[in-house]
């Protein structure tokens, strides 16, 4: 059963990359153009705001609770990390469709590394459960090695965006 189970991601995986290689919307930072790290994952390079696809990040101003039960801001926390992996060198990303927001939901690379699984493996972004869950794996291994915001408790970022609007309501 898990051999069967770790087959199916790995075609899925491959097809989902398959795609989004033909996809011709590739977007790069050009020299002296701007670039903003809005969140753990977010970004605006230009003019343009890119959301990365498959995966949520804490909400800037969310906390999270560390091992010791002490609350830490994890949104800020997860948005210095992606500025950690986009300060590595040339960004570059692959639009895979456009969400009702107008933004580029997109695959993002930062000298040939997957800004998107990198931000799930380190366990400051979880994989979406709706979408192909190909970053499943990753968010499986930060669990079990309590990276990120998998060290202590947490509200998962579309409850805590839920939460937000019908406190604001």
């Amino acid at each position: 059963m898990s051999k069967t189970l770790d087959i199916l991601l790995a075609i899925i995986t491959i097809l989902a990359i398959a795609f989004m290689v033909w996809n011709d919307d590739v977007i790069k930072v050009q020299a002296g153009e701007h670039f903003k790290v809005v969140d753990g994952d977010s970004l605006e390079i230009g003019s343009r705001r890119i959301r990365l696809f498959g995966i949520d990040s804490p909400e800037y101003p969310q906390n999270c609770y560390d091992a010791k039960h002490k609350s830490y801001s994890c949104g800020i926390k997860a948005k210095h990390y992606m500025e950690k992996l986009v300060s590595a060198g040339r960004v570059e990303c692959r639009q895979v469709e456009v969400d009702r927001y107008k933004r580029s939901l997109s695959v993002c690379y930062s000298d040939g590394k997957n800004i998107n699984e990198e931000m799930v493996k380190a366990g400051w972004a979880l994989a979406y459960r709706d979408g192909d869950g190909i970053y499943t794996r990753a968010e499986i291994d930060a669990k079990k090695h309590k990276r990120g915001v998998w060290q202590g408790k947490f509200m998962r970022p579309e409850l805590y965006r839920f939460k937000k609007r019908r406190d604001n309501s």
